[in-house]
């Protein structure tokens, strides 16, 4: 799945030996499991400790890192999540920001290409609410919210239809 995400395919490979493993692994065993480079294992893991996805944990009589996976589904979900909305999107909303600012005072600037461009930051500005929000419900209530889908939507299409036509 990392790959179809974008994401480094021994990066990928590592948080999902983590993840499956019932115990901590060292930056070796990762390497002798998965055949990867040893200093590609470490870049992997330093960036999955920045995501925080995975963490370093103590074993008693050894002195080197190990480290473990968030297991929880929805935690990993939502750190994904924000990781990603830091890393991609508010950089995007900010590169915007500054297009609009600079195009309003842009003389000769058709008044199309600003109506899009404050449509489009209008939307993100919107989806970025929606984010914010979705990301602050709690798991379990996110997670029945999820389950419930094709009721909610089912119910906005019936709302959405005139009756006694």
């Amino acid at each position: 799945m990392g790959s179809q995400w974008g994401v480094n395919r021994s990066v990928a490979q590592i948080h999902a030996l983590l993840y499956l493993s019932e115990t901590a692994l060292n930056a070796e065993q990762i390497s002798n499991e998965l055949g990867i480079a040893r200093s590609n294992v470490s870049n992997s893991l330093k960036e999955l400790v920045g995501w925080r996805l995975i963490h370093r944990v103590p074993v008693p009589g050894d002195r080197r890192e190990h480290f473990e996976a968030e297991t929880d589904v929805w935690e990993m979900a939502l750190l994904i999540a924000k990781g990603r909305k830091e890393r991609e999107i508010d950089p995007a909303m900010r590169a915007l920001d500054i297009c609009v600012s600079q195009a309003t005072s842009e003389p000769g600037l058709h008044p199309v290409v600003l109506e899009r461009m404050h449509n489009m930051q209008d939307f993100l500005n919107t989806a970025d609410r929606w984010s914010n929000q979705m990301l602050s419900v709690p798991k379990a209530k996110l997670s029945n919210l999820m389950k419930m889908g094709d009721k909610v939507i089912n119910l906005l299409k019936i709302g959405g239809k005139k009756t006694g036509s």
